[in-house]
């Protein structure tokens, strides 16, 4: 849906601070989230995952806790369907293993007790027979051909013949004749670059409670980016119908990407269906953190031609991503991503994906991007020190913009990245003095943005207000969005319009809240929701009027003559509208269902200052400023939300958050005490540049913006770090002990 000449206007609500509509039911504590949710005869469950980091699974013997008092149900793999889809048999095998675990934490079996003490004693009592393997947490090192093969027969066509079986996909993107370009540069550098898996860290963990009868048919309520992916997922694989089951999303204690797969609701219903009760299951932070995915871990080599004026004349990168125990396409989003900010003449990026005795890899904002840009914009930045040049000129002289033949293959239309460094050149922030040990680092970053399936329906009740139903869980502020576009084009107040969000009963499939599309697309599709509402009213009122329907227009909330030959009828308020819709022709509603394109990439610059201790290899924050093409902003508070969220997020990839594990394969820090994420006292405050380039796609030209923020942090503080201790460096975090070193060599 193309953008609209109308949003050229001066919006009345689209661009407001308005008031948060779950703000009062969070901050008093009435907001249900996933474990408010209970039931009379409610059953607690409990899973019992592997001590080991890759075995066979001789037995599993579970007679003595089905004899404890209490106990109602036991379930293992055996209890689950095996669908013949590999992304659902996946799924199956996670939930609950079946032949072998694949990681330490991988899920073996489970229970339902009346009570969470017995539910804990009962675990204890299952016995289970490991035939213990060799293992690999280390992507380099899986993928050489003599690494223990984590699953056999999983490469995609695209690998080549002869590598390791734990190598599953292979993907290549550029343009342009290499060996010419990295002959016209002057300075040529090529390092290589590591980044650990990381946590997205939402507070809440995951949680469900499920009822499944006899009868097959079911209901799970849950806290998830998606109801709709959690229904086609219990369904495949309880093996039964999804129009049986009723997924509903409970409010959400954070996401980021990490509830956009399931791992308790399928084992709680399982459990349910064997017990006759419903059953509630919610995650331990030990389970989050061993059992629900982080982020990729990589190795990556990245080499960049540079002439001495500061053009880029030639780049190749090549990306080996872990995605844990399965295969994952993450990497063709990091390879995609990696060049995407520049305007190049010879460009390639070579990715890889490599199983290992890891979790699930589970999307964190931007999957892919913000480890493959951290290492090309590190060797650009290096490049211009080695240069004398000023990094922010060399990213202008070099930057992306409209017409430019994208790394990845498209075209790009009309983009904000030339603008975004603009505004970080002209910011006080880039020009404030140092002091010792200080450094600044800068870095561009990119995302795709998805639109994707939605559908939305929207009432005008008799009241004269509006109830707007779309089925998307609002983990980022989209019911404020949604509701102020549907004020904005009714021409009613913000405070008229409510959102809900509906269950997978009540209303058409809805992709899950992911890629930052949310407010793209549902918010196109509730525009067009109300201009059908809208096109009914004035019908409506033509009728009345006795004129013709082109002859009616809306403005301001009302149905109008479109002009002196239309005659000199009053205007009809949208509640007066409502008010005689019984006798016009019943109620009045609008829908809209659409597979939304358009959704318009996104760019970013991010400005870091920091201070490293010479004597501790402890690095401070000092300033962090963050610059980003938001399209429209709808709700700006939301948007410097997300922009701040973001850095926030970054920082602690950048200088301490990682999965540490053991030779034994198993993961030493499951756990927020030993597991890093930063809190208040770490950051400074978060300036934010909110920059408005319309995207052509979507009628008010906004773009998603949740994504974005966090692929340049890992960057701009790596640079920052490089310059203030006086060496490069190439991994990540740069946590104290590691700076420490690097700087004392």
């Amino acid at each position: 849906m193309a953008f609209d000449a109308q949003a050229e206007r001066n919006f009345k609500v689209v661009g407001t601070r308005v008031a948060r509509p779950d703000g009062i039911d969070k901050v008093t504590g009435k907001a249900a989230y996933g474990a408010d949710i209970s039931a009379p005869g409610m059953l607690h469950g409990r899973i019992l995952r592997s001590p080991h980091a890759h075995a066979r699974i001789v037995s599993i013997d579970t007679s003595a806790a089905e004899a404890l008092a209490g106990v109602k149900a036991v379930v293992t793999g055996a209890d689950l369907a095996q669908p013949e889809d590999e992304g659902f048999a996946d799924v199956a095998i996670n939930c609950l293993a079946r032949d072998k675990v694949l990681y330490d934490g991988h899920a073996v079996a489970a229970v339902a007790a009346t009570s969470k003490s017995i539910a804990k004693q009962a675990i204890r009592l299952i016995k289970v027979d490991y035939a213990v393997l060799p293992h690999v947490t280390d992507v380099d090192a899986a993928m050489k051909p003599d690494a223990p093969v984590v699953q056999e027969g999983r490469a995609l066509e695209t690998v080549p013949a002869g590598m390791s079986q734990n190598v599953t996909t292979h993907c290549q993107f550029g343009h342009g004749d290499l060996d010419a370009g990295f002959a016209k540069a002057d300075k040529i550098i090529e390092r290589s670059f590591k980044t650990a898996a990381t946590h997205q860290g939402y507070i809440e963990p995951q949680a469900c409670m499920a009822s499944l009868g006899s009868d097959g048919r079911g209901e799970v309520w849950c806290c998830t980016q998606g109801q709709y992916m959690v229904r086609a997922n219990c369904a495949a694989v309880l093996g039964v119908e999804e129009s049986q089951l009723r997924i509903t999303s409970s409010e959400i204690g954070g996401g980021f990407g990490g509830k956009t797969s399931t791992f308790i609701e399928p084992v709680a219903l399982a459990l349910s269906r064997k017990a006759g009760k419903p059953v509630k299951i919610v995650m331990t932070r030990d389970e989050v953190l061993k059992a629900t995915g982080p982020t990729i871990s990589s190795s990556m080599d990245i080499k960049i031609g540079m002439t001495k004026d500061g053009r880029i004349t030639a780049a190749r990168g090549e990306l080996r991503y872990s995605g844990g125990a399965y295969p994952n396409a993450t990497v063709d989003m990091g390879a995609q991503a990696a060049f995407a900010a520049y305007d190049l003449e010879a460009v390639e990026t070579v990715g890889w994906n490599a199983m290992t005795n890891r979790p699930k890899e589970i999307p964190y904002r931007a999957p892919g991007a913000p480890t493959s840009i951290y290492a090309v914009e590190s060797v650009v930045d290096e490049l211009c020190q080695e240069l004398g040049l000023d990094p922010l000129d060399v990213r202008l002289l070099n930057a992306a913009r409209k017409g430019t033949l994208s790394s990845y293959g498209p075209t790009f239309n009309d983009i904000g990245l030339v603008a975004t460094l603009e505004a970080a050149k002209a910011h006080p922030h880039y020009t404030a003095p140092l002091g010792p040990n200080q450094g600044r680092g800068l870095s561009c970053g990119f995302w795709f943005n998805f639109g994707g399936n939605t559908c939305v329906s929207l009432n005008i009740n008799d009241d004269g207000t509006v109830g707007v139903v779309e089925g998307n869980p609002d983990i980022g502020g989209s019911r404020a969005s949604i509701s102020m576009m549907a004020a904005e084009e009714l021409g009613v107040p913000y405070d008229k319009v409510r959102t809900v969000i509906a269950d997978t009963s009540s209303l058409g499939f809805n992709d899950i809240t992911d890629g930052s599309r949310v407010t793209f697309a549902v918010g196109l599709a509730t525009i067009e929701a109300a201009r059908a509402a809208i096109k009914e009213m004035c019908r409506r009122i033509a009728k009345i009027w006795d004129i013709d329907e082109d002859a009616v227009i809306w403005e301001d909330g009302c149905a109008k003559p479109a002009g002196p030959n239309a005659g000199t009828h009053p205007p009809m308020s949208l509640a007066e509208i409502a008010a005689i819709a019984g006798n016009t022709g019943g109620p009045i509603a609008g829908h809209h269902e659409v597979n939304a394109d358009g959704a318009g990439v996104s760019f970013g610059v991010h400005l870091c200052d920091t201070e490293v201790d010479p004597e501790t290899g402890a690095t401070k924050i000092l300033r962090y400023t963050v610059f980003q093409d938001a399209g429209k902003a709808v709700h700006p508070d939301y948007v410097e939300g997300q922009m701040q969220g973001g850095a926030v997020q970054g920082i602690g990839w950048a200088l301490n958050e990682e999965y540490i594990y053991g030779e034994d394969g198993r993961l030493q820090n499951a756990g927020f005490l030993d597991y890093r994420v930063p809190v208040a006292s770490d950051l400074p405050d978060i300036e934010t540049v909110i920059l408005e380039i319309p995207n052509p796609g979507h009628p008010y030209g906004v773009r998603g913006v949740g994504e974005t923020p966090i692929v340049p942090p890992l960057a701009a503080i790596a640079n920052a770090v490089s310059r203030a201790a006086g060496v490069r460096m190439t991994e990540l975090p740069m946590s104290p002990p590691r700076l420490l070193k690097a700087m004392t060599g």
